[in-house]
């Protein structure tokens, strides 16, 4: 028998193992396989199955016909009370800007080191447009949304030049670098005591996404947002 270290022995390894096959299946861009969870978390089959049915009981994840997983319901309830007051402010301003610009909006808050879409409000007028799920999440330092949430933090020695036009400008753009094929615009959402507390983003293909037309209204939104929070 392998003796744990002490830091492994304060967690729950179970838990740990549910907690990213959740995380997994929450956020990825297609529905997955039991046997396509088991190999990218490296755990045997019956584990992850065991790991899944326990999911599907809390109504955490579901399969389809096909047997492919989804988030489930409880998701829904349980990401309601994330940063509630926010998510409320933020509804009507993000419902506007997806409106009027006919492309998703999302809020984006920064989690440890990575950016997380916590409210999406997509367009009602348009035939077409991309979809985008809260709980996605991506590396803070790739894509406009975590761009523009370092933007909105001081200087630090070696950050991307993105970064730092971010700051100079008030807005970041990105393409390709968190879904193929889509670019995205964000601002960092600042109150007045210059915390910079998430940011506005709106999404679309890349090559019908205009920066300089849509990024004044992604800004004046953030803009907005960090006066309510105030």
């Amino acid at each position: 028998m392998v003796a744990q270290s002490s830091a492994d022995s304060s967690r729950s390894q179970t838990l740990d193992r549910g907690l990213r096959a959740l995380n997994l299946i929450a956020t990825s861009s297609a529905p997955l396989t039991i046997d396509e969870v088991a190999e990218q978390l490296n755990l045997g089959r019956s584990v992850t199955y065991r790991i899944i049915r326990t999911l599907e009981d809390h109504r955490l994840a579901v399969r389809d016909a096909s047997g492919r997983l989804t988030g489930g319901t409880q998701l829904v309830v349980l990401a309601g009370g994330v940063r509630a007051e926010m998510k409320a402010i933020a509804a009507p301003i993000l419902t506007d800007l997806a409106n009027t610009l006919e492309m998703t909006s999302f809020l984006v808050v920064p989690e440890d080191q990575e950016a997380v879409t916590v409210l999406v409000a997509e367009p009602t007028s348009t035939a077409a447009h991309v979809a985008y799920r809260p709980g996605t999440r991506h590396p803070l330092d790739r894509g406009a949304p975590g761009i523009a949430l370092l933007a909105g933090l001081g200087p630090k020695p070696n950050e991307r030049a993105e970064v730092t036009t971010a700051r100079n400008s008030g807005w970041a753009y990105s393409e390709g670098e968190v879904i193929e094929g889509m670019a995205s615009i964000a601002a960092p959402i600042t109150t007045n005591d210059g915390t910079t507390k998430a940011a506005v983003a709106v999404v679309h293909l890349a090559l019908s996404l205009n920066s300089h037309d849509v990024a004044p209204l992604v800004v004046s939104a953030a803009n907005t947002l960090g006066l309510k929070l105030s």
